[in-house]
């Protein structure tokens, strides 16, 4: 007998049958079928010319319609009726075992051979009974096998040590039902045990794709070849790029990718730092072993180094921010009378010498009130009313009024704004980062004809606004110092203008970075709708 499947549960009980076990015993009757046609085939067409049937023709030919007949009828109950297994499994066998023992008995008994052919069907009910009905059905096909022989001894004068065969074939009966019997056990163990462990395994996998998929670093995992089999969406946040499915790790990062590769063969770190000029980021990417057979597997971890900065710079300026408002009311006052005080002497006294110092404190003077104008900036950043800013008429009216106020060229500043981009910021907030912008982008820049550029366009729910000039640009080992408090190259300078933009721009959801060029510098404001 031919078995599609190993069981799934050992249970026979009535109700919790399971469906592998009537599957095994479908195909079991599609075999009884074939065997039950073979035999009429070989009844009808071949008749005396075969050993079957060579006893009792007739009976052979009418016990195999009879077995064919049986058979076309349990397959209909078995499509029809999915009870009782047990006492289908039992009506199955007896009639295996009766149908081969009268074919037996036509063809002249044990020396026929078919008695092996229970066997077959023994081995078959093993895998889908229980123990005890296996050795039922063993001891049924015995008896029946023995007392078909008693048959020819008596009936026949068949010698007792005819008995041999049956007895052995008898032998073979309950040895083949038990070891078939008890390898299903094990094999249903073995395969209950596995599809646990699968069931266990693609929870733990769940569980891992949840955990890389809100983790708040980047993960990818990359194979020998280079292709990355999985990454979270972290990864595109912080590449500030869309990756795809199964990539090639080049396309995600050139050089990423050679670093990873030199870090496999050991002659690189395992860490290095990005700056993704895309979105100013500063990004740290880990290399560490996936730890699997072989070693194919590696993991990059991506860490957003801007985010601990920032952080770190917060904790720092928290405990300043509070000392320098305090500062800042305390420092006005004095100020204000030293301002004063330089324009009385400078009414009552005329003179080279005296001109030239109070024109030192007056500009001394003016330096510490931007300084404290720009503390009290710092400390009114939180302080937003953000409104609908239509970009392109709104930079049109406040490059006139910055050209005319700081007594520059109008066509110094040139406009290239998409008409339909819009905006969630602060009007006073984008006032002083763009006038920050505009003045140093004008100080450092050539100063000709279209020296400084505004470019406003839209990428989806981002609306990007680039202030460009095309002076030489910042040094590349001063970028990083860029957006740090009282950080300049500008004599006169308080250091706080740029830090004071980034930090206006991050209260109104935006970010401000710089991002290198050929020629000159290029700072961009990115907002991006909620």
């Amino acid at each position: 007998m031919a078995v599609s499947a190993i069981p799934t549960s050992w249970s026979l009980q009535q109700g919790t049958v399971a469906d592998s076990f009537w599957v095994s015993l479908k195909y079991f009757n599609f075999y009884r079928i074939a065997v039950a046609a073979v035999f009429l085939l070989l009844a009808f067409i071949y008749g005396e010319t075969v050993s079957l049937g060579s006893h009792e023709p007739l009976v052979f030919a009418y016990a195999s319609v009879a077995y064919l007949v049986i058979a076309v009828a349990f397959h209909v109950v078995l499509r029809k009726l999915r009870a009782y297994f047990n006492m289908q499994l039992t009506a199955h066998l007896v009639t295996d075992i009766v149908a081969i023992v009268l074919l037996m008995y036509a063809s002249s008994g044990i020396r026929s051979g078919l008695g092996v052919m229970l066997l077959i069907s023994l081995a078959g009910a093993a895998l889908v009974s229980r123990g005890r009905l296996t050795l039922f059905y063993a001891a049924l096909a015995s008896i029946a096998v023995l007392l078909e022989q008693s048959y020819w001894v008596l009936v026949h004068d068949f010698g007792d040590a005819s008995y041999l065969q049956p007895g052995l074939l008898s032998i073979g009966y309950f040895a083949t039902a038990l070891i078939t019997n008890g390898l299903a056990r094990r094999l249903i163990l073995n395969e209950r045990l596995a599809r646990q462990r699968g069931e266990d395994l693609t929870d733990q996998l769940r569980i891992n794709r949840l955990v890389i998929r809100d983790v708040q670093d980047g993960v990818l995992v990359v194979d020998a070849n280079g292709l990355v089999r999985q990454h979270n969406p972290r990864v595109a946040e912080l590449l500030g790029r869309p990756v795809r499915e199964l990539g090639q790790i080049e396309e995600y990062s050139e050089e990423i990718a050679q670093r990873l590769a030199a870090w496999r063969t050991g002659k690189g770190s395992s860490s290095l730092n990005l700056q993704i000029a895309e979105i100013g980021r500063l990004v740290r990417a880990r290399f560490v072993a996936a730890g699997v057979a072989g070693g194919s597997f590696s993991l990059v971890f991506l860490e957003d180094l801007s985010k601990l900065q920032e952080q770190s710079q917060q904790l720092k300026l928290a405990a300043l921010g509070r000392l320098t408002a305090n500062i800042a009311h305390e420092i006005r006052n004095p100020l204000s009378a030293i301002t004063h005080a330089g324009d009385l002497l400078q009414e009552e006294q005329r003179g080279p010498q005296r001109q030239r110092m109070l024109q030192i404190i007056r500009d001394n003077a003016q330096r510490l009130e931007r300084m404290v104008h720009d503390v009290l900036e710092l400390a009114r950043r939180d302080r937003v009313q953000p409104e609908t800013i239509r970009v392109l008429p709104y930079l049109s009216a406040f490059v006139d009024e910055f050209a005319q106020n700081e007594s520059i060229p109008r066509k110094a500043i040139s406009l290239n704004v998409a008409e339909d981009v819009t905006m969630e910021f602060d009007r006073v907030h984008l006032n002083q980062v763009l006038w920050n912008l505009l003045h140093n982008a004008w100080r450092h820049s050539r100063k000709q004809a279209g020296s400084v550029r505004l470019a406003a366009g839209r990428r989806g729910n981002r609306v990007e606004l680039h202030v460009i000039d095309d002076g030489e640009g910042v040094a590349k080992e001063l970028q990083a110092q860029l957006f740090e408090p009282f950080f300049t190259t500008f004599a006169s300078g308080t250091g706080l203008g740029l830090f004071i933009a980034r930090e206006l721009c991050a209260a109104n959801r935006a970010t401000l970075a710089y991002l290198s060029r050929d020629q000159g510098a290029d700072f961009r404001i990115l907002w991006q709708a909620p």
